[in-house]
């Protein structure tokens, strides 16, 4: 923790920011200050919507041209008022002096780049570094922040990636010319339990050993309470409650501040008959990718078996889970089983029909009984339609509905179930928080009244508040249509609560499968004990962390074999 007395390095004062829209102003942020020392990392929680990520881009000077930031904003960094910069004086700051982890890395990074060109460029452009070294300098960098085969990712796209994978990408660059000041928003939202404990780790390390402070903006209570020296508490805009954060969690004085404490998940799934029919049955599903990397001159090809004769069965009203870390083959056989992906051998029978060797365009008829809520709300929602035309396009697309008016109604009452309000149906996805965009996709999904449902990490990005919410939201869907989930997650509190049965994955093989009390609370695999204790358990402890990761971190710090900066 920093010296009490120390002076701060970033002092935020009198933060505003206002966004015109076609009904009036949104009051997005209303007068946000704050300050943060060198070593120090303050926490900035809410809910969705609440301003965190506005106020980040602000100090990063990275808002819509059509915010209107307050005359009397100030943002003081080495004695510089950034609100002050002009957009090149900005660039020279971004990615060198002051670093941020966005919270979509699909969306932050470029598809038509390769990973270790987008890696090496930013190095490139604060350092002056040969293309040789900044290549080696990708790889480790890659290598530290716990991305398998750097060498073949190096070469690799975005699409190519794990979400996870994605993200510890923009961590790498973040990181790369070791900045004052990261901001970090949702950085472990995307990253599987056990790597998010040795991603901390290596961000503390890195905080300790070179003065770094850090800004982290986060809904996860439990990585604030292990990580953060100070925390920040906004709604709608303000900072409600402020303070240390052992005060914060043990003494917290605004209702709000309590709220958000006592959201965690709860509950369990209610038991199901044994009479249920099975909706789904998977037997022996294997999926295996060609994968080819190298250049032109030196092309090589590997086959990547990504699922690996896996079986499961899922009955009417049940909720099966996925479990297993990024790159484990979850959403590939989730993918699989819906048909959005094609499997290599085994067989997926839906409702009695075999449909594992059914051309994608015959099996058109069952999009309605078989929907999927990604993991990626941003990517997956159409950036030129307003929320009317995404919910309703699969109404019109299946013909669900005698009416334009029918449909709107259909689309309203989804609206509902997501504890979203009617009045912003005329409006883009970009208007939206992470977390708001994520209540619209499961709203998309569930206007169509489909009997299975693929979850892929549904509730990676919404905060505690809403997550309890979208569980209850689930769970009375489940109970009211016979529902039947495979839901995909790595967070294993959610999981307990929703899930009847669970199937831990590793490298494409399930290593543990059972009813879901049984998995979590008495594992028999040394891997889903870390699992579990990962995610119930969060702490930075450098003992229990792998050798290899304590490795990377100690080279990380021998400056003398990094290449010099300008």
């Amino acid at each position: 923790m920093p010296d009490e007395s120390s002076d701060p390095i970033l002092k935020v004062e009198d933060v505003v920011v206002d966004f015109p829209i076609i009904e009036g102003i949104v009051h997005a942020v209303k007068g946000v200050s704050f300050a943060v020392s060198k070593g120090e990392t303050l926490a900035i929680v809410g809910e969705s919507g609440s301003g965190k990520s506005v106020t980040a881009r602000t100090i990063m000077g990275m808002l819509a041209d059509k915010a209107v930031v307050g005359e009397n904003t100030r943002i003081m960094f080495k004695g510089q008022d950034l609100a002050t910069f002009t957009e090149l004086q900005m660039m020279k700051v971004r990615g060198d002096q002051i670093s941020m982890i966005f919270q979509e890395p699909l969306t932050s990074l470029n598809p038509v780049y390769r990973i270790g060109d987008q890696v090496a460029e930013i190095i490139k452009t604060h350092r002056k570094i040969s293309k040789k070294d900044a290549k080696a300098e990708v790889i480790r960098l890659l290598r530290e922040v716990q991305v398998p085969e750097p060498e073949i990712r190096f070469t690799q796209y975005p699409h190519q990636l794990s979400g996870g994978q994605r993200q510890r990408v923009m961590i790498a660059m973040a990181l790369a010319n070791e900045p004052d000041i990261l901001i970090a928003d949702e950085p472990t939202t995307a990253l599987d339990v056990t790597i998010q404990a040795e991603i901390l780790l290596l961000l503390k390390e890195l905080q300790e050993s070179h003065g770094m402070a850090i800004i982290l903006i986060t809904h996860d209570l439990t990585v604030v309470r292990n990580t953060a020296d100070r925390v920040c508490v906004m709604r709608y805009g303000e900072i409600v409650e402020r303070g240390d954060t052992e005060q914060i969690f043990t003494d917290p004085q605004h209702p709000y501040t309590k709220h958000l404490i006592e959201s965690e998940p709860k509950g369990t799934p209610d038991p199901l008959p044994e009479s249920a029919p099975t909706v789904v049955a998977v037997e022996d599903l294997r999926v295996v990718f060609n994968i080819r990397h190298g250049h032109l001159f030196n092309r090589k090809t590997m086959d990547l078996v990504a699922v690996n004769d896996v079986s499961a069965r899922i009955r009417a009203g049940e909720t099966v889970g996925i479990v297993g870390e990024s790159g484990s083959g979850k959403t590939t056989f989730g993918m699989s089983v819906i048909r959005l992906m094609d499997p290599t051998s085994g067989e997926i029978v839906f409702e009695d029909q075999r449909i594992d060797n059914v051309e994608r365009s015959k099996l058109r008829h069952l999009r309605t009984k078989m929907q999927v809520v990604f993991q990626d709300p941003f990517s997956s929602l159409n950036p030129r339609m307003i929320v009317r035309q995404i919910i309703a396009e699969g109404l019109i697309v299946n013909g669900i509905g005698s009416s334009s008016a029918e449909r709107n109604e259909m689309v309203k009452s989804a609206l509902a179930e997501v504890q979203m309000p009617a009045d912003i149906m005329d409006r883009f996805p970009h208007e939206f928080s992470g977390g708001q965009r994520q209540r619209i996709a499961i709203a998309r999904a569930m206007a169509l009244r489909p009997k299975f449902i693929l979850l892929d990490e549904p509730t990676s990005a919404l905060d505690l508040s809403i997550q309890a919410q979208i569980i209850d939201l689930l769970r009375e869907l489940r109970r009211t249509h016979d529902l039947s989930y495979l839901f995909i997650s790595h967070d294993l509190k959610v999981v307990k609560a929703l899930c009847h049965n669970t199937i831990v994955m590793q490298d494409g093989v399930v290593v543990e499968a059972g009813p879901t009390s049984d998995v979590l609370e008495n594992p028999k695999t040394e891997y889903t004990k870390r699992l579990v204790d990962a995610a119930l358990h969060i702490h930075i402890d450098r003992d229990e962390i792998e050798p290899a990761a304590r490795d990377e971190v100690a080279a990380y710090k021998r400056d003398e074999d990094r290449p010099s900066a300008v």
